[in-house]
């Protein structure tokens, strides 16, 4: 009877890998820097004043709608590697992630400058009240609670030290986050929703891309040992 081999783990990488893996040490960077340039863009735009008549909501919508869209863009490599067979996607999937956490917590930061957080008029009571009773600042809120632990466990040990299993469950409150993010910017906008529709319907599409593709594992057949 023949058996199939398998490669263990710990193995070390072929050489021609090791090769590609080298070539693409820039794309993690790249896109850090790419990322941040949106940045850039607001803080020049507030030194000349192209912000427009009320900076604040200018700055808290843009950090929003780019925490929505890092996190989409995150959520996007897995199925852009399923179907492509391209090994890149994986690669700048944690770097996205960050990012989305960094915009996330600059928003809560603006939201916070404009309750008076920097300028002496900051009530802690009145931010709790916020989020209890207006539903779109609770599910904001939730959004960037549910980031923390994966931000807190995208660096290199935590799989290690939390175990595959229970590191996997925990990154999948990425996909209750971009949900919360997406109803979030609904009902924040209050007049033209043709921008959240938008943002819901890709993220729709790309949940429900995971959702097939793990059901087609579901039922592929085991493969046969031949005698």
């Amino acid at each position: 009877m023949t058996e199939i081999k398998q490669t263990t783990k710990n193995a070390a990488p072929k050489p021609a890998a090791r090769k590609a893996a080298g070539k693409l040490g820039w794309l993690g960077p790249a896109v850090v820097v790419g990322g941040l340039l949106p940045v850039a863009v607001l803080v020049l735009d507030g030194y000349s004043g192209a912000l427009g008549a009320n900076p604040v909501q200018r700055v808290e919508l843009q950090t929003g709608v780019l925490t929505l869209a890092t996190l989409g863009l995150s959520l996007a490599c897995t199925p852009l590697r399923l179907l492509s067979g391209w090994t890149w996607p994986a690669r700048i999937r944690k770097a996205l992630g960050l990012l989305a956490f960094l915009y996330a917590a600059l928003h809560f930061l603006v939201y916070l400058f404009d309750k008076g957080a920097f300028t002496g008029t900051f009530g802690v009571q009145t931010v709790v009240e916020d989020v209890l009773k207006r539903p779109f600042i609770t599910v904001g809120f939730l959004a960037l609670l549910s980031l923390i632990p994966l931000a807190l466990t995208s660096f290199r040990g935590s799989v290690k030290r939390l175990g595959f299993a229970r590191w996997t469950a925990l990154h999948r409150l990425a996909y209750l986050a971009v949900v919360l993010g997406a109803v979030h910017y609904w009902w924040g906008v209050k007049k033209d929703h043709t921008e959240p529709l938008i943002y819901a319907v890709v993220i729709g599409v790309l949940l429900l891309a995971r959702v097939v593709w793990k059901g087609k594992r579901k039922v592929m057949p085991s493969p046969t040992i031949s005698s």
